[in-house]
This record gives C-alpha cells, structure tokens and sequence, in this order.
C-alpha cells in the first residue's frame, strides 16, 4: 500500500513540474512547408525554443491535416498575407492558446522582419457577461489563423506571436501578395480568388 502510495505522489509531483516546465511541448527547430495551389510551395523554420506555446499548436493542426484544403482570405501586399481560417472569413479558429509576445509577459525575440510567420489574433473587445461589462485584450486568442510578412512590419514586435520564418518560398509569397484581387482596405480576397492550401507538412 506503501508503494502505491509514493507511486502516486511521484506522479502527481511529475504532473505539477510538468504544468511549470511545459512538458509535452515542442522545443528546438521544426521544418514545415505549405503547398499552395497554382503558386508553389513556402517552406519554413519553426522556432520552439522561441515560441514553444504557438508551435507545438501548429504542429498538431498540421498532423492533423487541419489546414488542407483552407485558404489565404486576407492579402495585403507590403504588409503580409493571411490564413488557415477553417471558416475562410478571418471569423474561424480553433482552441485558443497563450499570445507568446512581450504585451503579454512572454519574451520573444522573433522579429517581424519580410518571410516571419506569426500567429493572427482577435482584438481587444468590449462585452456584456451576467449584465456586466467586460474586457479582454485577445492576448490570448491566437488558435489557427497564421500570417507571413510581406515586408517588414516592426510595429507587431511585440503584439504577435512571431514563430518562425520563411527559409524557401519567398518568391511564392511575394507572387500571392502582388497578383491576387482584394476588395477592401482590409485585404479581404475577391471571392473565388482565394489561394487554396493544398497541404502543410512536416519535413525532416
């Protein structure tokens, strides 16, 4: 009975380490490429020691297959280009996790230099709960929807979840960001236009 006890109390300490230290999350490089439907294909480096919140989410979308068959809805070019939105409208997401930025008490080196990845958010928003007012900064509403920058946008350093970078494929993105038709200021795609994401694998 003994046994079993300190058996359980090893395990329960192992679980408690393991909620401060983020076991199970992803650490050191990871390699990726998106293939995009008639433009090419964008690999990239994915920085786990940096972001290790924001990648160990994407890779388990990506061995999920979450994002085959999803779309860049928001394009503007000089700035970036926008996507992995299951609703294809900037309105989808999946199960949100912690903004690893420097707003949100998390230090991240990445910055949003031309070919950064980096995971999209909500805004801050004002709401009504149980008749009273309240207000969340969508810190921590990052979840599916990921944008590469077109060209450096220093002004997100510190607001977004940089995560890696483009290491092939700038050409495929500069290609996106110049030729597909918007309809607004926002970058909204023309519908029909939007650049289908055959795929997002894993590489070695």
């Amino acid at each position: 009975m003994k046994k079993i006890v300190s058996v359980l109390l090893v395990a329960v300490m192992l679980l408690g380490v393991c909620s401060l230290m983020g076991c199970g999350q992803a650490k050191g490089l990871h390699y990726v490429e998106i293939k995009v439907k008639d433009y090419g294909v964008i690999k990239l480096t994915l920085d786990a020691d940096t972001a290790p919140i924001t990648v160990t989410n994407f890779l388990k979308l990506v061995k999920k297959g979450f994002y085959d068959g999803l779309t860049f809805h928001r394009i503007m070019e000089g700035f970036m280009i926008q996507g992995g939105d299951p609703k294809g409208n900037g309105t989808g997401g999946s199960k949100p996790i912690k903004g690893e930025f420097s707003a949100n008490g998390v230090p991240n080196t990445l910055s949003h230099v031309r070919g950064v990845i980096s995971m999209a958010r909500q805004g801050e928003r004002y709401y009504v709960e149980n008749g009273k007012l309240m207000y969340d900064t969508g810190y921590d509403t990052g979840s599916c929807q990921f944008f590469i920058v077109h060209e450096d946008s220093l002004f997100l350093d510190g607001q977004y979840a940089a995560f890696g970078w483009v290491t092939e494929g700038m050409d495929v993105v500069d290609a996106i960001a110049k030729s597909v038709p918007v309809t607004d200021n926002n970058g909204t795609v023309k519908t029909g236009y939007a650049p289908v994401i055959e795929y997002i694998k894993i590489v070695k």
